[in-house]
């Protein structure tokens, strides 16, 4: 079985927007992994604390660069899998129905779960796989709820997951609560420094001093933390832009990937792009 945690920031930035995150852990080792995740958090004294990137600040500041480190070991090891997503607001998509506006953002996450992972190519021996989707506390209530999670399990009519062997079942589509799940909490440092730093946020000055604030100094450095352990995997990684691919299977082998997004048809606006 695949164990994905899903978590999501941003909504709305000044230039990029829709950031949604996973983290996938195969069965296989999601015991180890999350005993010696547990372990840790214990020996740096926040069991009892939720590890969120707005809760860096100069007590947490060298605990959470020791969690990143521990996040970038288990990526070069194998044991995780980690997927960036985000939509760069100066591709603006044209010819949207109202319905498709109005459900923006479970049309984008359905396309992140479809394919960031690269699922499809997961699979060459077509042993019969089942995986378990974690999604943190969704903004949809009611009828779209219930819509999107019927979307998701629509993947297993789709060609490339049947000839994958992959399957979701219904109840393995679940809401759970960050707190509870240390996957989630590590993905949100991961993607909320992402979200911080292509949205220019590390800029951010006090209206009163004029000066930038000593924990958005802290955010930026723990940022340059993160890029300096993602460039010990790529070197030339680029922020802002898709990750490359060798063969299609990097879809799926790779550790780290990010996904620029851009719509099909779009009009160009460069009132929304970084100089």
């Amino acid at each position: 079985m695949y164990y994905i945690w899903l978590d999501e920031s941003d909504k709305e930035g000044k230039y990029y927007s829709n950031f949604f995150g996973g983290i996938l852990i195969d069965s296989n080792v999601a015991e180890d992994v999350l005993r010696q995740s547990y372990e840790m958090i214990a020996r740096l004294g926040l069991s009892d604390e939720e590890i969120k990137w707005q809760k860096v600040n100069k007590y947490t500041f060298d605990k959470y660069k020791e969690i990143v480190d521990f996040i970038f070991y288990l990526l070069k090891e194998g044991k995780i899998k980690i997927r960036i997503f985000f939509r760069n607001n100066q591709y603006v998509p044209v010819g949207l129905t109202n319905e498709q506006k109005r459900k923006n953002y479970q049309l984008l996450y359905y396309q992140f779960i479809k394919h960031a992972f690269g699922l499809r190519y997961s699979n060459p021996e077509h042993k019969e796989i089942n995986i378990k989707l974690m999604l943190d506390d969704m903004p949809l209530k009611g009828a779209d709820s219930k819509d999107f999670k019927n979307y998701i399990y629509g993947l297993n009519f789709d060609e490339g997951f049947r000839k994958a062997h992959l399957h979701i079942n219904h109840e393995d589509i679940c809401e759970v609560d960050s707190k509870k799940h240390l996957p989630l909490q590590f993905m949100d440092l991961i993607l909320g420094s992402m979200c911080f730093r292509l949205n220019d946020k590390h800029e951010i000055k006090d209206p009163v001093t004029g000066k930038r604030g000593i924990r958005t100094k802290l955010k930026e450095q723990l940022y340059k933390h993160i890029n300096q352990k993602i460039r010990e995997i790529y070197p030339a990684f680029n922020i802002g832009v898709s990750t490359g691919i060798t063969t299609i299977s990097d879809r799926w082998n790779d550790p780290y990937r990010h996904w620029s997004f851009k719509p099909t048809n779009y009009e160009r606006d460069h009132t929304k792009s970084k100089k």
